[in-house]
């Protein structure tokens, strides 16, 4: 790598990180009850139970926005890696069904469970991930000509097609429907600290891990021959890849409901910023999701206060235009 690429980098980076607190900044302060400088630097870092202003922040805002930064990049992450391991510029835990996987077993919790702790549902959701993404591999596999790239996207359709309409049936039918509309539509509102102090461990460790295969990934998004002549264990890459994919889509719909589009849209644009070295692109990918999400969440609360917007509906005001470029492209060259 030249010095230049590398002072671009870190040049980039560095912007994002910046671009990041201030998102974070900027959210928080803002809302039904605008806050100053002043007032949400005392309520972060002197925080006093008696005023009201600083229960609003910590008690609302703070883990409302610090649940959007976690959560966004844990989708961007996660997109990141089903692309890498799969080659599929498509690839998103939206789009390929595996949100969907997490989502139902999630509503099954809600009507036969709903005593469950956050970590009991956390890893039912797991479970519901995983799942579907065995299946979606297993019927995207199934055809003449093996698993290709618009196969895996069209079985992940249809699978978060047939999963979603069994999630509104069981919502309809224990009547559940007020309940769990706003979740599935995706949002960050219902964060609380006890959620964060779970989610965010597993979703930094699992990014952190992801990172260490990210010269493997950059290998594999080469292809399966010129992988393997480098030494590359494909098939253990794959495996590892989708495990932390399927890991951070689980978490993160546990707590934020079935977000799409941010591990869609996020990973291409950090190919075009820092190349396709995925030892940059996963952590990259990261810190871009947050601020996606993050300003997702914002405006989602802003466009029509005291309304709010699903911040999945903002999203998919980016990633759907986005979805129909790519998948256009995609069959121009098959």
């Amino acid at each position: 790598m030249s010095g230049h690429t590398t002072w671009k980098t870190g040049l980039w980076f560095a912007a994002a990180i910046t671009a990041l607190l201030m998102s974070i900044f900027l959210a928080i302060s803002y809302g039904a009850k605008d806050l100053s400088f002043a007032m949400v630097w005392s309520a972060v870092f002197h925080y006093d139970p008696e005023l009201t202003a600083h229960q609003i922040m910590h008690e609302y805002r703070l883990p409302r926005v610090l649940g959007a930064v976690v959560t966004g990049m844990a989708f961007a992450t996660a997109g990141a890696l089903m692309q890498g391991v799969t080659r599929n510029p498509m690839a998103d835990t939206g789009i390929l069904g595996v949100n969907a996987g997490a989502a139902f077993v999630v509503a099954l919790c809600f009507a036969f469970w709903p005593g469950l702790s956050y970590s009991q549902l956390i890893l039912m959701s797991f479970l519901g991930a995983a799942l579907s993404t065995l299946f979606i591999v297993l019927l995207g596999s199934a055809t003449q000509g093996g698993l290709h790239s618009l196969r895996l996207t069209i079985a992940g359709a249809v699978v978060a097609a047939i999963l979603h309409s069994f999630s509104s049936g069981i919502a309809i039918y224990y009547d559940l429907s007020q309940d769990l509309a706003f979740w599935y539509a995706g949002g960050v509102a219902g964060v609380k600290w006890e959620h964060l102090k779970l989610l965010a461990p597993i979703v930094f460790i699992v990014i952190a891990w992801a990172s260490t295969m990210g010269r493997s990934i950059t290998f594999l998004s080469l292809g399966d021959e010129s992988a393997a002549s480098l030494g590359i264990h494909t098939g253990k890459i794959k495996v590892l890849g989708m495990t932390a994919a399927v890991v951070l889509a689980g978490a993160s719909v546990s707590v934020a409901g079935s977000i799409g589009f941010v591990g869609l849209v996020v990973p291409h644009i950090a190919r075009r910023l820092i190349g396709v070295d995925y030892r940059k692109i996963i952590p990259f990918s990261a810190l871009l999701g947050a601020i996606l999400l993050v300003w997702a969440d914002f405006a989602s609360r802003m466009v029509n206060p005291p309304r709010e917007f699903a911040i999945g509906a903002m999203v998919a005001l980016v990633g759907v235009p986005f979805f129909l470029y790519l998948a256009r492209k995609e069959r121009r060259e098959l």
